[in-house]
Protein backbone atom coordinates (compact mmCIF):
# COMPACT_ATOMS: atom_id res chain seq x y z
CA UNK A 1 0.00 0.00 0.00
CA UNK A 2 1.35 3.44 -0.92
CA UNK A 3 1.95 6.26 1.56
CA UNK A 4 -0.86 8.27 0.00
CA UNK A 5 -3.41 5.48 0.47
CA UNK A 6 -2.29 4.91 4.06
CA UNK A 7 -2.63 8.61 4.76
CA UNK A 8 -6.18 8.60 3.42
CA UNK A 9 -7.04 5.57 5.53
CA UNK A 10 -5.63 7.20 8.67
CA UNK A 11 -7.59 10.36 7.94
CA UNK A 12 -10.83 8.38 7.69
CA UNK A 13 -10.09 6.34 10.82
CA UNK A 14 -9.26 9.40 12.88
CA UNK A 15 -12.37 11.13 11.53
CA UNK A 16 -14.43 8.19 12.72
CA UNK A 17 -12.72 8.33 16.10
CA UNK A 18 -13.51 12.03 16.39
CA UNK A 19 -17.19 11.48 15.53
CA UNK A 20 -17.47 8.67 18.06
CA UNK A 21 -15.92 10.89 20.72
CA UNK A 22 -18.35 13.68 19.88
CA UNK A 23 -21.20 11.16 20.09
CA UNK A 24 -20.11 10.07 23.55
CA UNK A 25 -19.92 13.66 24.78
CA UNK A 26 -23.36 14.46 23.41
CA UNK A 27 -24.76 11.28 24.89
CA UNK A 28 -23.38 12.12 28.31
CA UNK A 29 -24.70 15.66 28.05
CA UNK A 30 -28.16 14.43 27.08
CA UNK A 31 -28.03 11.61 29.65
CA UNK A 32 -28.65 9.00 26.93
CA UNK A 33 -25.56 6.87 27.45
CA UNK A 34 -26.21 6.64 31.14
CA UNK A 35 -29.44 4.78 30.36
CA UNK A 36 -27.71 2.19 28.17
CA UNK A 37 -24.42 0.54 29.12
CA UNK A 38 -24.43 -1.33 25.81
CA UNK A 39 -24.22 1.94 23.86
CA UNK A 40 -21.33 3.08 26.05
CA UNK A 41 -19.47 -0.21 25.63
CA UNK A 42 -19.94 -0.09 21.86
CA UNK A 43 -18.67 3.49 21.68
CA UNK A 44 -15.59 2.69 23.74
CA UNK A 45 -14.92 -0.37 21.57
CA UNK A 46 -15.13 1.72 18.41
CA UNK A 47 -12.74 4.29 19.84
CA UNK A 48 -10.25 1.56 20.80
CA UNK A 49 -10.55 -0.09 17.39
CA UNK A 50 -9.99 3.14 15.51
CA UNK A 51 -6.97 3.89 17.74
CA UNK A 52 -5.46 0.48 16.99
CA UNK A 53 -6.01 1.00 13.27
CA UNK A 54 -4.33 4.40 13.48
CA UNK A 55 -1.32 2.92 15.28
CA UNK A 56 -1.07 0.07 12.76
CA UNK A 57 -1.29 2.51 9.87
CA UNK A 58 1.39 4.78 11.32
CA UNK A 59 3.71 1.82 11.88
CA UNK A 60 3.19 0.72 8.27
CA UNK A 61 3.96 4.21 6.97
CA UNK A 62 7.09 4.37 9.14
CA UNK A 63 8.35 1.00 7.92
CA UNK A 64 7.70 1.97 4.30
CA UNK A 65 9.51 5.27 4.66
CA UNK A 66 12.45 3.66 6.48
CA UNK A 67 12.81 1.13 3.68
CA UNK A 68 12.68 3.87 1.06
CA UNK A 69 15.21 6.03 2.93
CA UNK A 70 17.54 3.05 3.31
CA UNK A 71 17.33 2.37 -0.42
CA UNK A 72 18.03 6.02 -1.20
CA UNK A 73 21.02 6.06 1.15
CA UNK A 74 22.37 2.92 -0.49
CA UNK A 75 22.14 4.62 -3.89
CA UNK A 76 23.88 7.70 -2.52
CA UNK A 77 26.71 5.64 -1.01
CA UNK A 78 27.18 3.84 -4.32
CA UNK A 79 27.31 7.16 -6.18
CA UNK A 80 29.80 8.59 -3.65
CA UNK A 81 32.08 5.56 -4.10
CA UNK A 82 31.98 5.92 -7.89
CA UNK A 83 32.76 9.62 -7.70
CA UNK A 84 35.79 8.96 -5.48
CA UNK A 85 37.06 6.34 -7.93
CA UNK A 86 36.57 8.70 -10.84
CA UNK A 87 38.32 11.54 -9.02
CA UNK A 88 41.37 9.31 -8.44
CA UNK A 89 41.33 8.26 -12.09
CA UNK A 90 41.03 11.85 -13.37
CA UNK A 91 44.00 12.97 -11.25
CA UNK A 92 46.09 10.30 -12.97
CA UNK A 93 44.77 11.46 -16.34
CA UNK A 94 45.74 15.07 -15.58
CA UNK A 95 49.28 13.98 -14.78
CA UNK A 96 49.53 12.37 -18.22
CA UNK A 97 48.16 15.51 -19.92
CA UNK A 98 50.55 17.73 -17.97
CA UNK A 99 53.45 15.56 -19.10
CA UNK A 100 52.37 15.82 -22.74
CA UNK A 101 52.12 19.61 -22.47
CA UNK A 102 55.56 19.78 -20.92
CA UNK A 103 56.85 17.89 -23.97
CA UNK A 104 54.90 20.29 -26.23
CA UNK A 105 52.90 17.37 -27.64
CA UNK A 106 49.78 19.51 -27.96
CA UNK A 107 47.94 17.42 -30.53
CA UNK A 108 48.55 14.26 -28.51
CA UNK A 109 47.27 16.02 -25.40
CA UNK A 110 44.14 17.12 -27.24
CA UNK A 111 43.43 13.61 -28.51
CA UNK A 112 44.08 12.18 -25.05
CA UNK A 113 41.66 14.64 -23.42
CA UNK A 114 38.69 14.02 -25.73
CA UNK A 115 37.39 10.78 -24.12
CA UNK A 116 38.22 12.08 -20.63
CA UNK A 117 36.24 15.27 -21.26
CA UNK A 118 33.30 13.19 -22.52
CA UNK A 119 33.26 11.20 -19.27
CA UNK A 120 33.46 14.39 -17.21
CA UNK A 121 30.46 15.83 -19.05
CA UNK A 122 28.46 12.68 -18.32
CA UNK A 123 29.12 12.97 -14.60
CA UNK A 124 28.36 16.70 -14.42
CA UNK A 125 25.11 16.32 -16.35
CA UNK A 126 23.94 13.53 -14.06
CA UNK A 127 24.51 15.69 -10.97
CA UNK A 128 22.44 18.65 -12.07
CA UNK A 129 19.17 17.83 -10.26
CA UNK A 130 18.52 18.50 -6.57
CA UNK A 131 17.42 14.87 -6.05
CA UNK A 132 20.43 12.69 -5.06
CA UNK A 133 18.55 9.44 -5.68
CA UNK A 134 17.68 10.55 -9.23
CA UNK A 135 21.30 11.59 -9.83
CA UNK A 136 22.54 8.18 -8.68
CA UNK A 137 20.05 6.41 -10.93
CA UNK A 138 21.02 8.46 -14.01
CA UNK A 139 24.71 7.85 -13.39
CA UNK A 140 24.13 4.09 -13.10
CA UNK A 141 21.96 3.94 -16.22
CA UNK A 142 24.48 5.91 -18.29
CA UNK A 143 27.26 3.52 -17.29
CA UNK A 144 25.08 0.50 -18.02
CA UNK A 145 24.22 1.81 -21.49
CA UNK A 146 27.88 2.54 -22.19
CA UNK A 147 28.85 -1.04 -21.30
CA UNK A 148 26.38 -2.25 -23.94
CA UNK A 149 27.74 0.11 -26.58
CA UNK A 150 24.64 2.34 -26.51
CA UNK A 151 24.92 6.12 -26.78
CA UNK A 152 23.08 7.66 -23.83
CA UNK A 153 22.30 11.37 -24.09
CA UNK A 154 21.06 13.36 -21.12
CA UNK A 155 19.61 16.88 -21.11
CA UNK A 156 18.62 18.34 -17.74
CA UNK A 157 16.70 21.62 -17.84
CA UNK A 158 15.44 21.71 -14.24
CA UNK A 159 16.65 20.81 -10.75
CA UNK A 160 13.33 19.14 -9.76
CA UNK A 161 13.32 21.30 -6.61
CA UNK A 162 9.50 21.24 -6.23
CA UNK A 163 8.93 17.57 -6.99
CA UNK A 164 5.55 16.40 -5.71
CA UNK A 165 6.32 12.71 -6.23
CA UNK A 166 8.61 10.91 -3.81
CA UNK A 167 12.14 10.58 -5.32
CA UNK A 168 12.11 6.78 -5.14
CA UNK A 169 8.82 6.70 -7.05
CA UNK A 170 10.32 8.89 -9.77
CA UNK A 171 13.36 6.59 -9.86
CA UNK A 172 11.06 3.61 -10.38
CA UNK A 173 9.34 5.37 -13.29
CA UNK A 174 12.56 6.52 -14.96
CA UNK A 175 14.37 3.23 -14.41
CA UNK A 176 11.65 1.23 -16.15
CA UNK A 177 11.40 3.67 -19.06
CA UNK A 178 15.18 3.76 -19.57
CA UNK A 179 15.44 -0.03 -19.32
CA UNK A 180 12.67 -0.34 -21.86
CA UNK A 181 14.48 2.04 -24.24
CA UNK A 182 17.81 0.24 -23.80
CA UNK A 183 16.16 -3.12 -24.50
CA UNK A 184 14.52 -1.69 -27.62
CA UNK A 185 17.86 -0.74 -29.22
CA UNK A 186 20.14 -3.42 -27.72
CA UNK A 187 19.66 -5.99 -30.48
CA UNK A 188 19.81 -3.77 -33.54
CA UNK A 189 22.69 -3.07 -35.90
CA UNK A 190 24.19 0.36 -36.50
CA UNK A 191 23.52 3.37 -34.29
CA UNK A 192 21.92 2.62 -30.94
CA UNK A 193 20.71 5.75 -29.21
CA UNK A 194 18.77 6.54 -26.02
CA UNK A 195 17.99 10.08 -24.87
CA UNK A 196 16.47 11.41 -21.65
CA UNK A 197 15.29 15.01 -21.44
CA UNK A 198 14.17 16.48 -18.12
CA UNK A 199 12.39 19.83 -18.10
CA UNK A 200 9.40 21.74 -16.80
CA UNK A 201 6.50 23.69 -18.21
CA UNK A 202 3.92 25.57 -16.16
CA UNK A 203 2.92 23.53 -13.11
CA UNK A 204 4.41 20.25 -14.35
CA UNK A 205 7.72 18.48 -14.76
CA UNK A 206 8.29 16.69 -18.06
CA UNK A 207 10.44 13.66 -18.84
CA UNK A 208 11.04 12.52 -22.43
CA UNK A 209 12.65 9.14 -23.01
CA UNK A 210 13.55 8.52 -26.65
CA UNK A 211 15.17 5.66 -28.52
CA UNK A 212 15.84 4.88 -32.17
CA UNK A 213 14.64 1.28 -31.90
CA UNK A 214 11.88 -0.46 -33.87
CA UNK A 215 8.59 1.35 -34.37
CA UNK A 216 5.67 0.45 -32.08
CA UNK A 217 2.57 -0.05 -34.25
CA UNK A 218 -0.44 2.16 -33.51
CA UNK A 219 -2.60 -0.78 -32.47
CA UNK A 220 -0.05 -1.76 -29.80
CA UNK A 221 0.63 1.66 -28.30
CA UNK A 222 -2.23 1.43 -25.78
CA UNK A 223 -1.75 -2.27 -25.08
CA UNK A 224 1.89 -1.95 -24.02
CA UNK A 225 0.82 -0.41 -20.69
CA UNK A 226 -1.23 -3.51 -19.80
CA UNK A 227 0.35 -5.86 -17.27
CA UNK A 228 1.93 -8.86 -18.96
CA UNK A 229 1.65 -7.51 -22.51
CA UNK A 230 4.93 -7.43 -24.43
CA UNK A 231 6.25 -7.40 -27.96
CA UNK A 232 9.51 -9.05 -26.87
CA UNK A 233 10.32 -12.75 -26.90
CA UNK A 234 11.10 -14.70 -23.76
CA UNK A 235 10.06 -14.39 -20.15
CA UNK A 236 10.47 -11.46 -17.78
CA UNK A 237 8.95 -8.82 -20.06
CA UNK A 238 5.63 -7.01 -20.02
CA UNK A 239 5.87 -5.56 -16.52
CA UNK A 240 7.95 -2.37 -16.79
CA UNK A 241 5.47 -0.12 -18.60
CA UNK A 242 2.59 -1.45 -16.50
CA UNK A 243 4.53 -0.49 -13.36
CA UNK A 244 5.16 2.97 -14.82
CA UNK A 245 1.47 3.43 -15.66
CA UNK A 246 0.36 2.40 -12.15
CA UNK A 247 2.92 4.66 -10.46
CA UNK A 248 1.88 7.64 -12.57
CA UNK A 249 -1.78 7.05 -11.83
CA UNK A 250 -1.00 7.09 -8.12
CA UNK A 251 1.13 10.25 -8.47
CA UNK A 252 -1.42 12.15 -10.55
CA UNK A 253 0.79 12.11 -13.64
CA UNK A 254 0.32 10.81 -17.17
CA UNK A 255 2.25 9.18 -19.98
CA UNK A 256 2.02 9.39 -23.75
CA UNK A 257 3.82 7.50 -26.50
CA UNK A 258 4.70 8.49 -30.06
CA UNK A 259 6.46 6.08 -32.39
CA UNK A 260 7.76 6.33 -35.95
CA UNK A 261 10.33 4.52 -38.04
CA UNK A 262 12.97 7.01 -36.83
CA UNK A 263 12.34 7.05 -33.07
CA UNK A 264 9.99 6.23 -30.23
CA UNK A 265 9.25 8.78 -27.51
CA UNK A 266 7.62 8.28 -24.11
CA UNK A 267 6.53 11.56 -22.52
CA UNK A 268 5.83 11.61 -18.78
CA UNK A 269 4.38 14.59 -16.90
CA UNK A 270 4.27 14.95 -13.11
CA UNK A 271 2.78 17.78 -11.02
CA UNK A 272 4.97 20.12 -9.01
CA UNK A 273 4.66 20.33 -5.23
CA UNK A 274 3.18 23.81 -5.26
CA UNK A 275 0.56 23.98 -7.95
CA UNK A 276 -0.08 27.47 -9.22
CA UNK A 277 -2.78 28.49 -11.63
CA UNK A 278 -1.80 26.88 -14.89
CA UNK A 279 -1.05 29.23 -17.71
CA UNK A 280 -3.10 28.83 -20.84
CA UNK A 281 -0.86 27.12 -23.31
CA UNK A 282 -1.21 25.69 -26.77
CA UNK A 283 -1.98 21.98 -26.55
CA UNK A 284 0.84 21.43 -29.00
CA UNK A 285 3.45 23.01 -26.70
CA UNK A 286 6.42 20.76 -26.06
CA UNK A 287 7.61 19.91 -22.55
CA UNK A 288 11.29 20.40 -23.34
Amino acid sequence: MSVRKLSRMLFLVNGLQFLVGVGILLGLHMDVIGQSEAVLDLSVALVLLSSLLSIAGLLSVTRYQNHSYAESMENLEELNTKLREQRHDYLNQLQVVYGLLELEEYEEARNYLQPVFKDLMKVSRALRTSQPAVNALLQAKMEEAERQGIDFYLEVGTQLANLETEPWELCKILANLIDNAVTAVAGQEGERRVMLRIGEIGSEYCFLVQNNGPQIPKEQQKLIFSRGYTTKKGEGHGMGLAIVSAALKEAGGRIEVESSEEETTFTVTLPKREKKRAEKMDSRAKCV
